[in-house]
């Protein structure tokens, strides 16, 4: 069975930094693009940062400089990095999986349960 299950969320100051790991399971996903997409309440799903098989990057205006987004092929787990969080940072974040970049939340076929985030002020 094909898996992605995300841990890391939790309440944190605004300033403070948080990890999130993304663990697949069930098929190697070193060939596919990865990213990391959040929802807050009444929001729409939106892209954060995306990572191709490739190595290329691509993160959303609101958190460039601020997250990293990266790989372990080896353990076939996705990484976010966020430092200097924000309390618009709050959100429901999930980590997705296609064989090609994408931008668009619904063109990811593969998602995980989602893990929360919440920055107080």
């Amino acid at each position: 069975q094909v898996q992605l299950v995300e841990s890391g969320g939790g309440l944190v100051q605004a300033g403070g930094s948080l990890r999130l790991s993304c663990a697949a399971s069930g098929r190697t996903f070193s060939t596919y693009a990865m990213g990391w997409f959040r929802q807050a309440p009444g929001k729409e799903r939106e892209l954060v940062a995306v990572i191709t098989a490739g190595g290329s990057t691509v993160y959303a205006d609101s958190v460039k400089g601020r997250f990293t987004i990266s790989r372990d092929k080896a353990k076939n787990t996705l990484y976010l990095q966020m430092n200097s969080l924000k309390p618009e940072d709050t959100a429901v974040y999930y980590c997705a999986a296609r064989w090609a970049y994408s931008s668009l939340p619904n063109d990811y076929p593969l998602w995980g349960q989602g893990t929360q985030v919440t920055v107080s002020s």
